[in-house]
């Protein structure tokens, strides 16, 4: 599920950009611009997600790191 939202949603809405770039008029390019604009949108809000989690697991692991250096007066062998 998460590739969909990650890989191909992103991916349709750009092709449909795109599309309407090439095959539309004055309108249906501007449309076109702002769809391919929101699907960068979507890639970056993605990122950032992805960029937060990853920045959280390395806060509880460092956490459970020093957790462990409390308990036993020595860092943890990774």
């Amino acid at each position: 599920m998460s590739r969909i939202v990650r890989v191909w949603i992103p991916s349709a809405i750009a092709l449909a950009g795109l599309v309407l770039l090439v095959v539309g008029d004055d309108v249906e390019r501007g449309a076109g611009i702002v769809l391919i604009g929101s699907a960068l949108m979507v890639v970056l809000a993605n990122l950032f997600l992805r960029l937060g989690l990853s920045s959280e697991r390395d806060r509880e692991a460092d956490e459970a790191n020093r957790d462990y250096f409390a308990q036993h007066g020595r860092w943890p062998d990774d």
